[in-house]
């Protein structure tokens, strides 16, 4: 048997017929970009979040960075992030000119630590960006309320949180602003790149629409010197369309994960942390075990698909030698990048599938007598 990470055909299949209809007529009317899909998916999806506004954009990077400055950060400011993220995070921040401050995530959850964010707190820090990682909202109240002591912008990284809940509420309306990807292996994905921001502050979301469209206030006039941070109309189409089945295909993950706890409850490895606080969206299975290189060769060679998050954390990664950048205690982080595998995880899989998963799992730790 095959089992492959992710299924992208999987994924298209039921949204396939919808979705060229739609492309025919985006194609007939040739309104390519802020055409009715995009507005009405900035609608639907701020309403999902609990968000006031929502503005669509080119992708997951630049709706970080777009939240960022028109959230106020600038250069030479410091912005506390977790190293355990994908460097896109990281680089939003230097790309406006900021200093990234890499905090310690939680040992069990590997989300950002609010007390290792106290302790980085400077004169000079601006906004703290907690990572919303692997479907799990971060820890958010006690992040708040540091950054209230402090006076400090909090920004969402929710690449991987669509439909994620803290304490009943919906990730994309917990702090100040937050950025989501939809990258087309996200839980909401599109066919290629897209993103979303996401805020409850009218000033903010006025930023971004300038931001992201050259600074236009009317055809001939630019208040502001913008970027073209644009989505697309038939990313939209293709957005809005699956959009119906998020909560849907977040259950089945949901299932999915437990079943693969199940299987794993009697072996050395760690499953993942699902806090009863949280509603986790499980975008990646990532669990902790023994020898995790060599593991990901056997599955491989059995015909599973795995991934690794990340194996080489942020703070050490040798495009942040020639840029400012400060770094506390990251133990949690420097450990779970070296433990952390990531099986395969999408709604349409089949407990025939996991259960085959589970078993070559459990061959090789039985073959290496872990």
């Amino acid at each position: 048997m095959n089992v492959p990470l992710v299924d992208l055909r999987a994924a298209f299949a039921p949204v396939k017929e919808e979705v060229f209809r739609e492309f025919e007529k985006i194609l007939d009317g040739m309104q390519l970009f802020q055409g009715p899909n995009t507005v009405a998916l900035e609608e639907e999806f701020a309403s999902y979040c609990g968000a006031a506004h929502g503005m669509a954009v080119s992708n997951g990077t630049d709706a970080l960075f777009a939240a960022l400055m028109a959230a106020g950060v600038g250069p030479g400011d410091e912005v506390i992030t977790p190293a355990h993220t994908f460097f896109a995070t990281i680089e939003a921040i230097i790309h406006i000119g900021a200093v990234p401050v890499f905090a310690d995530v939680e040992r069990d959850t590997l989300t950002l630590d609010a007390d290792a964010v106290r302790e980085a707190v400077t004169e000079k820090t601006r906004a703290i960006v907690p990572v919303h990682l692997y479907g799990q909202a971060a820890d958010m109240d006690p992040i708040l309320a540091v950054a209230r002591e402090h006076g400090l912008r909090v920004v969402e990284d929710a690449a991987q949180a669509h439909g994620a809940k803290y304490k009943g509420r919906p990730c994309g309306s917990l702090g100040d602003v937050a950025s989501f990807s939809f990258y087309f292996t996200k839980n909401l994905g599109g066919v290629g790149e897209g993103g979303f921001v996401s805020t409850n502050d009218a000033e903010i979301a006025e930023q971004v629409r300038l931001l992201r469209h050259h600074g236009h206030v009317s055809k001939f006039e630019h208040a502001i010197v913008g970027y073209n941070l644009r989505m697309d109309e038939l990313q939209s189409a293709v957005l809005r369309a699956k959009l119906p089945h998020l909560d849907a295909n977040n259950a089945k993950r949901r299932c999915h994960a437990a079943r693969y706890d199940a299987l794993f409850a009697d072996t050395p490895i760690t499953i993942p942390t699902a806090r009863p606080d949280r509603e986790h969206v499980y975008h990646c299975y990532a669990m902790r075990t023994p020898r995790r290189d060599e593991m990901a060769d056997w599955l491989g060679e059995h015909g599973v698909g795995t991934g690794i998050h990340y194996k080489n954390p942020g703070h050490l990664q040798p495009a942040l030698s020639k840029h400012p950048h400060r770094a506390g205690d990251l133990k949690n982080t420097v450990e779970a990048c070296r433990a952390l595998i990531s099986l395969p995880m999408f709604p349409e899989l089949s407990d025939e599938q996991i259960d085959y998963v589970g078993a070559r799992v459990k061959e090789f730790l039985a073959s290496q007598a872990i």
